[in-house]
């Protein structure tokens, strides 16, 4: 049945989430640490040994990148459209809805929806949608950020060094892939733990901006979609990948950029914290259109 499936993918990842949220409850955990080795660590290893393993670097050129990018963009306009008719500030309501949690939510789903066969699919979309967000997005927030450091954060040299082995055909030896993939592992529940804690700081009286982006980036994302996939060739699995990907809530990363660049980070904090608390409604939904057709 369609329902016990969707209850499949989508406890597993809710149980961490609730984890984490509970640990916090009680312990109030300090997790700057353990998101900075996730990010300088974990996640630039989990990106490197999926290139290398699974051949994913070609499709950083294909199709399913091409409508990444397209999703992104798009979605940045129709929140800037959004912003000025409801009279909020489109350098706090841009971001969340262009940046999806592609990283915390999204690879994990797209995995317990498809399988392992789908997960380069999956590392393409994070690879791409972090790599508009660590550029494009902190460009909009602060149009000095330093375009140096940017690459050479460690996710994008990891996509680099894969990158230039898969053109020389250079193949890494298992000795040395294996502590990498083990690394790699870590990065997803930790990903999904850390959620769980950051959404302790859920404010409720900013729900009103909060719920505005909880509907507005699932129900902006998936509409896009829609109309690309009947213009951009995608094979079956890319095109449920993608849909999934339109129908994610607001990265986590929104608002510790906009804290970073104090760009109303209450207010932002509210809209990723409601979108990714909403998710536990939209994603089911999205599941119910994405597995009879794509799974």
């Amino acid at each position: 049945m369609i329902a016990i499936r969707i209850f499949e993918i989508t406890f597993p990842i809710f149980a961490i989430v609730a984890a984490g949220l509970f640990y916090a409850k009680a312990f109030r955990p300090d997790m700057m640490l353990p998101n900075r080795l996730n990010m300088d660590i974990f996640i630039p290893c989990l990106l490197f040994s999926v290139l290398i393993e699974r051949g994913g670097v070609s499709g950083l050129f294909g199709g399913l990148a091409l409508a990444i990018t397209l999703v992104i963009l798009l979605s940045g306009l129709v929140a800037f459209i959004a912003s000025r008719l409801l009279h909020i500030d489109p350098r706090s309501l841009c971001p969340p809805i262009m940046f999806a949690n592609a990283g915390n939510l999204g690879l994990p789903l797209v995995v317990l929806s498809f399988g392992e066969v789908a997960l380069s699919a999956a590392v393409i979309c994070f690879i791409v949608c972090n790599f508009f967000h660590i550029t494009l997005g902190r460009y909009l927030l602060n149009k000095q950020s330093n375009i140096i450091k940017v690459f050479l954060s460690p996710m994008i040299v990891a996509v680099v060094m894969a990158l230039i082995l898969s053109l020389l055909h250079i193949n890494v030896p298992q000795t040395l892939s294996e502590p990498i993939r083990m690394l790699g592992n870590i990065a997803v529940p930790l990903l999904l733990f850390a959620l769980g804690v950051r959404l302790i700081d859920m404010k409720l009286s900013e729900w009103k901006i909060g719920m505005t982006a909880a509907l507005l980036s699932p129900i902006c994302g998936v509409a896009i979609v829609l109309l690309l996939t009947q213009l951009i060739e995608l094979t079956r699995v890319e095109q449920g990948v993608l849909f999934l990907f339109g129908a994610l809530p607001p990265a986590v990363m929104n608002f510790i950029f906009a804290e970073h660049y104090n760009q109303e980070p209450s207010k932002v904090a509210a809209m990723v914290l409601f979108g990714n608390a909403f998710a536990i409604v939209s994603l089911p939904m999205a599941l119910v259109y994405v597995l009879p057709r794509f799974g």
